[in-house]
């Protein structure tokens, strides 16, 4: 029997590092939309067929679908310089590469990878671009619901992320910032992975779901980066930053960030998201753990990942 095809964008992102070996392991041929060279230290042995375009390249998409059991959507931007930087990627991309399935692969089943933040769209662009990729997918598949799965992972940790890497740099200074004293949802990278891959298989379910990890009531910004030290060694002194300090940061560095080749990955819209009370994940919410449960918990994911920054000499 011919293993299923799984389409994939963002596969050679940090979550797509780990999303492409846990496909890989559950049985599925592989065929990336990249770029760039898609060799990585995290795909040796695998193999997979890859197709050099974006989001932005219709007949690359077009190549791309055609004949996939599964399409899974994990491209987006994070970082930006504009709204309309965000919203051309993440609405219009997800726009283009769903009616394209729907069109090319009606058999298809679509994995939309949204994000935790597309429940505040007001909050930022970035938030704001995610929500709307989900409703662009929605509108494509507006007459196969059955076919569309969505999921909102929250923060994503673990090796290869250097978002959250920050963190971890922060816990081994003499004083480190504490952002925000909400609530905050996390998730280690192997367990998105995983979910998602188990999600596109036999255990496919229609509807919309948030991913967490063994506690989707969050943990606070204090316990977080706490955790982060005793996963380092660090000893920092914990120092809470007002909100409109957060704010104020957000603007200089997203101001600041035009003059850069990269956009930053802290801004108003960023400091905005940084300071909401609550990225808890109501358990209705949740991915059935019928479909997968997460593996890591907190003090272990963030050892593990530690330990990698150490061995990689990241930290």
């Amino acid at each position: 029997m011919t293993p299923r095809l799984a389409a994939v964008t963002g596969g050679t992102g940090f979550l797509g590092l780990h999303l492409i070996p846990a496909l890989a392991r559950a049985g599925f041929r592989l065929r990336l939309l990249a770029r760039r060279d898609p060799a990585h230290p995290a795909f040796a042995g695998l193999a997979f067929e890859t197709l050099r375009g974006d989001l932005a390249d219709a007949g690359a998409v077009e190549a791309l679908v055609r004949g996939a059991d599964v399409v899974i959507h994990a491209a987006g931007l994070i970082k930006a310089r504009s709204r309309a930087e965000f919203f051309r990627v993440n609405r219009d991309g997800t726009a283009l590469l769903a009616g394209t399935v729907r069109r090319l692969a009606p058999g298809a089943r679509f994995l939309l990878v949204s994000s935790l933040a597309a429940r505040e769209a007001g909050l930022s662009a970035y938030a704001a671009s995610k929500r709307a990729g989900e409703e662009a997918a929605r509108e494509a598949y507006a007459g196969a619901a059955e076919q569309l799965a969505i999921l909102r992972p929250p923060a994503i940790y673990g090796p290869w992320d250097r978002e959250t890497l920050a963190l971890f740099r922060a816990s081994l200074w003499r004083v480190a910032p504490v952002f925000g004293a909400g609530r905050v949802a996390v998730i280690h990278a192997a367990d998105a992975a995983a979910a998602i891959a188990a999600l596109a298989g036999e255990a496919f379910r229609p509807g919309r779901f948030a991913l967490a990890d063994s506690r989707p009531e969050g943990y606070s910004p204090r316990a977080l980066l706490e955790e982060a030290a005793r996963a380092t060694g660090g000893r920092p002194l914990l120092l809470p930053m007002p909100g409109q300090a957060v704010l104020a940061a957000g603007l200089a560095c997203g101001l600041a960030g035009r003059l850069r080749a990269e956009p930053p990955i802290l801004t108003l819209g960023k400091a905005r998201e940084l300071l909401h009370p609550d990225w808890s994940v109501p358990l209705a919410e949740l991915l059935p753990a019928a479909v997968y449960s997460p593996r890591y918990g907190l003090a272990a994911g963030f050892a593990e990942t530690a330990a990698w920054y150490r061995a990689s000499g990241w930290l």
